[in-house]
């Protein structure tokens, strides 16, 4: 058995296909649990829990403290939060502790056509704009010798899950994939079980580092939805009444080069399309 993981996030969509692919690396994971029952899910599955939250600070520096590697996957989506979380855990880590940070590709903003790597300089949607500070916060964890990674993942799916996902009953209840926009933007995306083994790869990154994580193919937003079912826009306007933010970075338009990674870990994504997957695979059962 290799060393002990800490997985936050662990029962949630990306963590739980990082948990699979750290279990069958043959690695040791202790996941973040808040609930009983979400303790009972990681015992099942061959996971230690430990019980806590992404609110105590004490609890994740507890649990980081005690463990050879960090993986952050869960997120309340509020940057104060994860940015104590951040400083709990980092600064309990001992040096050349991997520590690995999930952040994403929305903080590039619209990238007008041209394609976005890692020295992009970033634009994000209100929804993210925290983001880049905590970012900066992990990066910055590598001058007390902590080997800090992030990680920004491109629009995931797979495994039925995801924001794909919620094109699925829209079509099958209404008849309509309704999409935010024109859907002429493109989304990069990445299979979720592609992004997990980037996520294991990346234990063995130097510090200071951050790498996207992409596919290498960006849809148009309208293509996603067919592969769906019917489509039917939802004007910008209205949308943001419902989605509020949220809306605004579901029409962001980017290109995205995941180029780094490849080049860093040989990692090459090899799962089935989005178009795929929606038209006869994880979500089409």
């Amino acid at each position: 058995m290799q060393s002990k993981v800490f997985l936050t996030g662990a029962t949630g969509y990306i963590g739980s296909a990082i948990a699979d692919a750290l279990l069958a690396a043959g690695y040791s994971v202790t996941g973040l649990a808040r609930s009983d029952e979400a303790a009972r899910k990681l015992r099942a599955k061959g996971i230690a829990p430990f019980e806590g939250d992404l609110m105590s600070p004490v609890d994740l520096a507890k649990a980081a403290a005690a463990s050879a590697a960090v993986i952050h996957a869960g997120t309340t989506n509020d940057g104060r939060i994860d940015r104590e979380a951040i400083l709990a855990m980092g600064n309990a880590l001992r040096p050349l502790t991997p520590f690995l940070y999930t952040s994403g590709i929305w903080v590039l903003g619209d990238t007008g056509g041209k394609i976005a790597d890692e020295t992009w300089d970033l634009n994000p949607p209100a929804l993210v704009a925290w983001r880049p500070d905590v970012e900066n916060l992990v990066i910055a964890a590598a001058r007390i010798g902590v080997r800090s990674v992030v990680i920004r993942p491109g629009i995931v799916y797979g495994r039925g899950g995801g924001i794909a996902a919620d094109f699925v009953p829209s079509a099958r209840e209404t008849g309509a994939a309704r999409f935010v926009g024109t859907g002429e933007n493109h989304w990069p995306v990445v299979h979720v079980d592609d992004l997990a083994d980037l996520y294991v790869r990346a234990l063995g990154s130097v510090g200071g580092t951050l790498f996207h994580a992409t596919d290498g193919f960006a849809y148009r937003v309208r293509e996603i939805a067919e592969a769906a079912g019917v489509t039917e826009s939802w004007p910008l306007d209205e949308a943001r009444k419902t989605l509020g933010a949220y809306a605004d970075a579901l029409v962001l338009d980017q290109l995205v080069s995941s180029e780094k990674a490849q080049r860093a870990f040989g990692w090459q994504p090899r799962a089935a399309s989005i178009l795929d997957d929606l038209r006869h695979g994880s979500y089409a059962r």
